[in-house]
């Protein structure tokens, strides 16, 4: 039985927080009643960080983890449990249960992995909230991190509806609803329109196309979710997988997209500054009329995000790995099967969502999949604010999570970057279609702090938990076995460092030593609790729905607060 009221003391260590502004400076960090605080008494354990980095524990603003797509992909993918099996036969006992997968991991795999590497919360960024009990038994099985989970909005009837008509109070009403319904955290939007269009054979291929039937476009679908979102006042800002994703030429579509957001400034009580986070936009960055010329937009993109501040993103870094895309983007995935022609499920969730899962492979011998290692890079070496910038690979999209300490290495070393473009076949043709090998900008410890800790947490409107060790925060943290002082020049031990630390602490509890699990404290799930008086007009709409477009009972639908792990609801009064 662990116990989190006990106190401990990390002492010596190289710390790293840019919310407090320490930039390594020799420090303690001592951690009373599993939260943060500035002193503990003689009885405290020990930790000697002596030598060694020391963070706040990692945040994963945007993976794929749980949920009906996710199991998918397990059963789908038997192979994928051995063929790139880190340990003997693709399996692992360390804590309670065995881990096994490689793109698409256990759930128990899942929470060992991400704490290994010291991350203590991951957000699921794609809920279909007919699912969502699904999703919220996955993470009760899911160890150590805490979690929260995105309703997808931008292909929701419901929505559809109060935006073409300008309703925006109902619009937000329903939001309300829906987050308590689902115990959700915040609005997710993928394909806006183009997922619906789907269900009739199309898609929305930019922000101006009509959605069948409905008389709407992705440009109002989005804006009238970013105007619901600023008027309930949520933790987080709207979140977006744009159009026309993974198509040459699409970075004037993910401009045109970013641009929605002209003048739109938010003053939500949870700090977050941005009113749109555009996630994995190395697939939304690419120039070209087609494969043939298909090369990097990442630099134009970058420019328009460097220059307004009201928009955060993520890399969705490809780790030239074998993996399984999954994802609530149907047509994309029908399009990806019709490249590869491998495996392909498909799925329509009734009137709010559907999704594919196909297998893919990013080969370094594929000139394509050099080019797109490259954008993600670019991405973040083009970047002037890290705060606003965040490590991702869309787990499983471009890779897996796993993947993240090979992709901090790859930023902090031209050195790494240059021996992974060596081993391309087509290294002189991806060279010329993109910017990589002139970049020698290489990232610090501070920075990666930036992109991995504080940034996402302050984006998530999560500061006041996660992402920094100030006085009040929980106390999670993550010691590497990184001298500050003296980095190494071998690329591949900051690699190693960051895979398995030397302590990861769980709200004061030390849950891996040495890159082993040697613990498993409670974790919780959070969601967003919106206090609002109930509009009559939207559960008129909602009863009226389910009796006519639903398969199950409205009874039926809504997640019971029981089955919800360790529940932590964040509340605020919409405005």
């Amino acid at each position: 039985m662990v116990n989190s009221m006990a106190e401990l003391l990390i002492k010596n260590g190289f710390v790293f927080d840019p919310i407090l502004g320490i930039k390594g400076d020799i420090a303690d960090v001592a951690i009373k009643n599993g939260r943060i605080t500035d002193k503990v008494s003689d009885k405290a354990e020990i930790v000697d960080a002596s030598g060694k980095t020391v963070m706040a524990g990692g945040v994963d603003i945007h993976t794929h983890v749980a949920g009906p797509k996710v199991n998918v992909g397990r059963e789908m993918r038997p192979e994928d449990k051995f063929f790139r099996g880190e340990y003997r036969g693709g399996v692992l006992k360390q804590g309670k249960r065995m881990e096994m997968g490689f793109s698409v991991p256990s759930t128990w795999k899942t929470g060992y992995a991400y704490a290994r590497m010291g991350y203590t919360f991951a957000n699921e960024a794609a809920m279909p909230p007919l699912f969502a009990p699904h999703v919220h038994e996955e993470f009760r099985d899911t160890p150590i991190i805490d979690q929260t989970a995105m309703p997808v909005f931008g292909n929701n009837w419901f929505c559809f509806e109060y935006i073409k008509n300008d309703e925006t109070e109902n619009n937000a009403a329903y939001i309300a609803w829906l987050l308590s319904a689902t115990k959700g955290f915040g609005i997710k939007i993928v394909n806006p329109g183009g997922t619906e269009a789907w269900a009739w054979g199309k898609n929305c291929s930019s922000i101006h196309d009509e959605v069948p039937h409905f008389e709407i476009t992705p440009a109002e679908i989005v804006t009238g979710l970013i105007k619901a979102n600023e008027y309930l006042g949520l933790p987080h800002s709207v979140h977006i997988h744009g159009n026309n994703m993974g198509n040459p030429g699409n970075y004037k579509d993910t401009l045109d997209t970013l641009r929605l957001t002209s003048g739109i400034n938010t003053s939500n009580k949870f700090g977050r500054e941005q009113v749109l986070h555009n996630t994995h936009l190395q697939f939304h960055a690419y120039k070209g009329s087609s494969w043939s010329d298909f090369e990097s937009g990442a630099k134009e993109v970058m420019d328009y995000v460097n220059q307004n501040k009201n928009i955060t993103v993520d890399m969705g870094q490809v780790t030239l790995d074998e993996t399984t895309t999954m994802t609530s983007d149907g047509p994309f995935e029908y399009h990806l099967n019709q490249l590869t022609h491998f495996k392909w499920a498909n799925l329509d969730v009734e009137i709010e969502t559907g999704s594919g899962v196909v297998p893919h492979i990013y080969d370094k011998d594929v000139r394509t999949s050099g080019i797109q290692w490259a954008i993600g890079l670019e991405i973040a070496l083009f970047a002037k604010d890290m705060m606003r910038v965040y490590i991702t690979t869309d787990h499983p999209n471009a890779g897996p999570f796993t993947r993240y300490p090979g992709i901090i290495a790859w930023l902090m070393s031209e050195k790494a970057r240059q021996a992974t473009l060596d081993t391309m076949k087509w290294k002189d043709k991806v060279i010329d279609a993109s910017n990589i090998a002139s970049m020698d900008r290489e990232l610090g410890l501070y920075e990666i702090a930036q992109m991995t800790r504080a940034g996402p947490a302050k984006a998530l409107g999560l500061l006041d938990i996660y992402g920094s060790l100030r006085e009040r925060s929980d106390g999670n943290v993550a010691v590497y076995n990184l001298n500050a002082d003296e980095l190494p020049s071998d690329p591949a031990l900051i690699e190693d460092a960051f895979r398995n630390t030397a302590y990861t602490v769980k709200e004061g509890v030390i849950v891996v030593r040495d890159g082993k699990i040697v613990a498993e404290p409670p974790k919780h799930t959070l969601w967003t609790k919106v206090n609002m008086p109930e509009n009559a007009q939207v559960m008129h709409d909602i009863r009226e729905k389910f009796s006519t477009s639903y398969s199950i009972n409205l009874e039926n639908y809504p997640v019971f607060d029981e089955n919800i792990h360790n529940a932590r609801a964040i509340e605020l009064d919409a405005n």
